[in-house]
């Protein structure tokens, strides 16, 4: 194998990865290479147990055979980073719409909060108003349907009990008053 051959070889495994090899004399006649792989992009800590995959063989048996051993291994090791590193941004990705659905969730809690507090402050003003016979001001301090239609039918229930106790008061009239204009029109 010429070294020219090697480079073409690796280059056509199609890896993401870094490949470190490191290659040292066991015995003599025998060589033991250690291929450490490394991907600085992938965030989890998991990728540095893979463990370097060694080959020990002597020079010819390295020379014919090392690219058939090596290339299914490398591939899967590869592969199995890249997926790492896909989990890690997908698991940040899930973190920050998650966070954001909760801060949603929490804005729109405090919407609906604060929308209760008005809403019950707003009936404790109308029902002391009520209490002392004020039923006009009563009327004019309910919460306004518009704000609130999910209390429609108990806004528009106190608006028809107010206006029963005020509205008799814009179609009174003096019977004495009556009178004087009946004992008017007859002496003409």
């Amino acid at each position: 194998m010429e070294t020219a051959n090697f480079f073409r070889q690796i280059s056509k495994m199609d890896i993401n990865s870094k490949l470190t090899l490191t290659i040292a004399k066991a015995t003599d006649s025998k060589i033991i290479i250690s291929i450490f792989i490394e991907n600085d992009a992938c965030g989890d800590k998991a990728k540095n147990i893979i463990p370097p995959f060694n080959l020990t063989g002597t020079p010819e048996e390295l020379d014919n055979g090392f690219f058939d051993h090596i290339r299914k291994p490398i591939k899967t090791a590869d592969g199995l980073i890249s997926n790492m590193d896909s989990f890690m941004q997908q698991l940040e990705t899930s973190k920050a719409h998650s966070a954001m659905e909760k801060n949603k969730s929490e804005k729109e809690k405090k919407n609906t909060d604060s929308k209760n507090k008005k809403f019950t402050d707003a009936m404790a003003k109308a029902e002391a108003l009520e209490k002392r016979g004020k039923f006009k001001e009563a009327w004019s301090a309910l919460p306004k349907v518009s704000e609130f239609p999910e209390q429609k039918e108990i806004i528009r229930k106190k608006q028809e009990m107010y206006e029963r106790e005020f509205a008799p008061l814009f179609f009174s009239y003096d019977e004495e008053e009556e009178i004087d204009k009946t004992e008017i029109q007859t002496e003409e």
